[in-house]
C-alpha cells in the first residue's frame, strides 16, 4: 500500500491536527487548580473522555460547545468543585483557544496540492471555524458532528461523509481515513472497509489520554508519528 494510491484524505481534526489535549488541560486548569487532591495530565483527560463519549452518546445531537459545557459540569461535581454554568459555558467555547500541532499546516498546504482533503470531526461548525483559520482553510469538504447530527464512533456520521463524497465522485477505494484516535476513527473506518492511516500522536505516551479505550484494537494499513512523517513518506514515494 502507498500514499499515492489514493485521492481523498479525510481527516479527524481534534488530537490529529489540532492539539486538543494540550487545549483542554488548559481550558481547564480554572477548575482542577480547585480540585483537593493532585491530578495527573493523564487523569484529567481520562476523565474528560469518559464525560464527553457519555455525553455525546446519551444527546447525540448536542452541539459540540455544548457537549464540553456538560463535561464541565460532570468533572465539577466528580472532584467536588463549585462552578456556575457561566463558568462551564466559557469552557463549551474553549475550541477557538486550542492549537494547532506545529506541522500541521504546512502538512496540510502540502497535501492539498496532492489529495482532496475532507474533515470528519466530532465538533459543531462554528468552533471549527477557528480551527480551521489556524490550520489555513485547505480543506475541500467538512462534515462535521452537527451537520451528521450524531458523533462518532456512530456508524452514521462516517456514512453522511461517504455519501456526500460520492456525489464528488469519490469512492470508497479513492480514500485514506487519516486519524490518531482507534476510538472514534480507526474502528469505524475498518467497520466501513476503509484505508486507514494512523497519525500516532501519543506515540510517547501510555494510554489513550483524551479518547476512550477502543476495546479490541483496529487495524491500520499505515502508521506515521507526525504529519510531517506522512508528507515527508509521500515526498519519498514521489520522487
Amino acid at each position: 500500500m502507498k500514499l499515492t494510491d489514493y485521492k481523498a484524505l479525510t481527516f479527524d481534526v481534534y488530537g490529529t491536527l489540532i492539539d486538543w489535549e494540550s487545549g483542554m488541560v488548559a481550558g481547564l486548569e480554572p477548575l482542577t487548580a480547585q480540585v483537593s487532591r493532585a491530578l495527573s495530565r493523564d487523569d484529567i483527560l481520562e476523565a474528560h473522555a469518559f464525560h464527553e463519549s457519555t455525553t455525546q452518546a446519551q444527546t447525540p445531537a448536542k452541539r459540540y460547545s455544548d457537549v464540553l459545557a456538560l463535561v464541565y459540569k460532570r468533572l465539577a461535581e466528580e472532584w467536588g468543585v463549585a462552578v456556575s454554568w457561566e463558568d462551564c459555558l466559557t469552557y463549551g467555547a474553549s475550541v477557538k483557544n486550542w492549537p494547532a500541532f506545529a506541522d500541521s499546516r504546512d502538512s496540510l498546504a502540502y497535501l492539498r496540492a496532492h489529495y482532496k482533503l475532507v474533515v470528519l470531526s466530532n465538533v459543531d461548525n462554528a468552533s471549527f471555524d477557528h480551527s480551521d483559520d489556524k490550520l489555513g482553510r485547505p480543506f475541500h469538504v467538512v462534515c462535521t458532528a452537527e451537520d451528521a447530527g450524531s458523533y462518532k464512533p456512530n456508524d452514521r456520521n462516517f456514512d453522511y461523509m461517504l455519501r456526500s463524497l460520492e456525489r464528488l465522485g469519490i469512492g470508497k477505494g479513492d480514500i485514506l481515513h487519516t486519524a490518531e484516535s482507534m476510538f472514534h476513527d480507526h474502528g469505524p473506518a475498518n467497520r466501513h472497509g476503509l484505508a486507514n492511516c494512523h497519525i500516532f500522536r501519543r506515540h510517547d505516551r501510555p494510554g489513550f489520554g483524551a479518547t476512550m479505550n477502543p476495546g479490541a484494537m483496529p487495524s491500520v494499513d499505515l502508521r506515521f508519528n507526525s504529519m510531517a512523517e506522512m508528507v515527508a513518506a509521500h515526498r519519498a514515494e514521489t520522487r
